[in-house]
């Protein structure tokens, strides 16, 4: 079924777009939302006299996008994560850690728009990271990784706190002095 988009949805396209999707999704999901309306010549009509005010809207995104791109390219961006004395992360670098921090830093920009080589980092360096924007505007961050290290325990230390641990587990063993009742000292009435 031919819908024409009334309204911008990331998975399917932008506004005025001419989209042939599923008569159940357009039925149950875009018409009742008010995000599509069908490919009618009453309907094309309408967006032939909206195309202006879409295409003044696409523009001002654009240039949204270029000024978020501009920003972006001159960030440098750092991250600190635990890592090993070989460099080796525990954990990775992903692009839900990359949008993380840059909606720390003000920007709001969805996960999926976030590029990495080979999906994750998972040592310590400097990597570039991909963020689509707009259309095919990309901008391109500098990503440092750089790495935490934790405190590690010696074996001595551990088999004590491990001792320890037992110790503090176990049950005291019963003391008969203490526990019952002598049978030489009867208890006075």
């Amino acid at each position: 079924m031919k819908v024409i988009l009334n309204k911008d949805l990331p998975i399917l396209g932008e506004e005025g777009d001419i989209k042939e999707v599923a008569k159940g999704y357009a039925r149950n999901f875009l018409f009742p939302r008010s995000i599509a309306l069908p490919y009618t010549e009453r309907t094309i009509a309408q967006l032939e006299a909206r195309r202006g005010e879409i295409e003044t809207r696409k523009a001002d995104k654009r240039k949204d996008a270029a000024s978020i791109k501009e920003r972006l390219e001159a960030l440098e961006l750092v991250i600190t994560m635990p890592a090993g004395a070989n460099g080796k992360l525990y954990g990775a670098v992903t692009n839900q850690t990359v949008a993380d921090e840059l909606t720390k830093l003000g920007f709001q920009v969805e996960r999926k728009r976030i590029e990495l080589a080979g999906n994750t980092f998972k040592s310590v360096g400097n990597y570039k990271v991909t963020v689509k924007l707009y259309e095919s505007a990309a901008a391109e961050v500098s990503l440092t990784v750089q790495g935490q290290m934790l405190k590690t325990e010696t074996k001595a230390t551990a088999s004590r706190k491990g001792a320890a641990r037992r110790r503090k587990n176990e049950e005291p063993a019963p003391n008969p002095a203490v526990d019952e009742p002598s049978q030489a000292n009867p208890p006075q009435a």
